[in-house]
């Protein structure tokens, strides 16, 4: 799987970060899923090689205007590039009435069925490739967390199993070997029931905004990366004497330390920390401050950077421009 960050920054935009949104990519490197559609999101998209055609579903974590107010520009975009499948929203019910009236008082006319989802109600949501769960924050208002796991991932023959079955081989196991039913012994046979998984399944949590990291321990145990907010750094919290309900780099890297998580992706940055280092606060205070409770792969997104999970299991940054 692969992350494309859309947008970095918390509450505005700054010159060199837009605010939230995140594409979580499948493994084949085409379909993909938003989490968090913040305005001005349709705009980066033109700078990736990210299709509206090939976009599975949207999630947005909470109500906040700066990871929803892209919606409507974004869904009107899909229309008129020629999207014609079906779209699932996965976001509060509070937004449902929202995004309705949008597009109704715009006279947007989508040429695809949209299709809105409570997210406080949803268990479980999947495609073929992906299964996504949810985990409860706290936040000034609800906030989620979305958890991506791969279903089958790599999938190969049960070379044993068929045999077992007396499956012949040939056409049959080509067949079955794509993913297709195949017609057997005057009954149809379920690809899936002989596909097995190649390697483990991945498992990427991509967080909404969230004060307490601890509320994601039982879902982080075993996860290969936590995307998570980093919105201040403890001195710059300090002197502001109320955390709006976000966590800190060094709360955030303290518990994935504890949690074992391997990769972590601070993201959801203040626009008061700079670019550039020689000025305070900087983003550099950020590094640092997390660098220090972490001793696993640290990565602070930037926007439109892509970063894929490798072979073993570490996240790299990679052409931003690559499928």
């Amino acid at each position: 799987m692969d992350l494309q960050f859309l947008g970095t920054s918390s509450g505005v935009p700054t010159k060199a970060r837009n605010v939230s949104a995140t594409a979580v990519i499948e493994a084949s490197g085409k379909r993909w899923y938003l989490v968090d559609c913040g305005e001005g999101t349709q705009h980066q998209l033109l700078h990736t090689p990210l299709s509206m055609r090939d976009l599975r579903a949207v999630f947005i974590t909470h109500v906040h205007g700066d990871h929803c107010y892209g919606l409507p520009g974004l869904l009107a975009s899909a229309g008129m590039s020629g999207r014609t499948e079906p779209l699932e929203l996965i976001m509060p019910v509070a937004l449902h009435e929202w995004i309705r009236q949008s597009l109704a008082v715009s006279q947007t006319f989508l040429p695809f069925e949209l299709r809105l989802l409570a997210l406080e109600t949803l268990e479980c949501w999947s495609s073929d490739q992906l299964e996504v769960s949810t985990r409860e924050l706290s936040h000034r208002v609800p906030s989620y967390a979305f958890v991506f796991t791969e279903i089958n991932p790599e999938p190969r023959l049960d070379i044993a199993k068929l045999q077992a079955d007396g499956i012949p081989r040939g056409p049959l196991w080509g067949e079955l070997a794509h993913g297709r039913a195949v017609q057997h012994a005057g009954g149809w046979i379920d690809a899936q029931a002989y596909l097995q998984p190649s390697r483990p399944a991945r498992r990427i949590i991509v967080c909404g905004d969230n004060d307490s990291p601890q509320l994601l321990a039982e879902v982080a145990a075993g996860a290969d990366v936590l995307v998570h907010e980093a919105t201040f750094t403890e001195p710059v919290l300090a002197r502001s004497q109320s955390n709006f309900g976000h966590s800190t780099a060094a709360a955030v890297a303290r518990f994935a330390e504890a949690a074992g998580v391997p990769n972590l992706v601070l993201t959801h940055f203040s626009a008061r920390y700079q670019d550039n280092p020689q000025r305070s606060p900087s983003i550099a205070d950020v590094r640092d401050e997390a660098m220090a409770h972490y001793s696993g792969q640290l990565l602070l997104a930037r926007d439109l950077q892509r970063y894929r999970l490798d072979r073993e299991g570490r996240l790299v940054a990679v052409d931003s421009h690559s499928s």
